[in-house]
């Protein structure tokens, strides 16, 4: 019974362990959301780019086929912009909700 309260009980305080080291490096966390907040900044701006341009090719694009192709584009650029802005949030609250604690540690919401 011992040598299997061992083996179930190390890995779990071998995770707690790695994880808090995490958090207790000196710039780690500022620096994950940092990164976190240029590279949703940066899928913005890219779905302002993306948006922009495929408008201002749809105004010269007369054959049907090809603007709806530029019009799914669009929603696809869309989404990717959607699914980039809640994945922080999302985490954030799920994982301090179920106890994880990078999500204590880490904030990755971008505003």
């Amino acid at each position: 019974m011992a040598v299997l309260s061992l083996i179930a009980i190390e890995p779990a305080l071998a995770q707690q362990t790695s994880q808090s080291a995490v958090c207790n490096a000196d710039n780690l966390p500022g620096m994950i959301e940092g990164f976190f907040q240029l590279t949703t900044g940066l899928g913005i701006v890219g779905l302002a780019i993306v948006w922009q341009a495929d408008s201002l090719i749809e105004m010269f694009t007369l054959n049907p086929d090809q603007k709806k192709g530029l019009k799914r584009h669009k929603r696809s650029a869309m989404k990717s912009a959607v699914v980039l802005v809640i994945l922080g949030p999302l985490y954030t609250v799920a994982g301090s909700m179920m106890g994880l604690p990078l999500a204590q540690c880490i904030d990755l919401v971008p505003w």
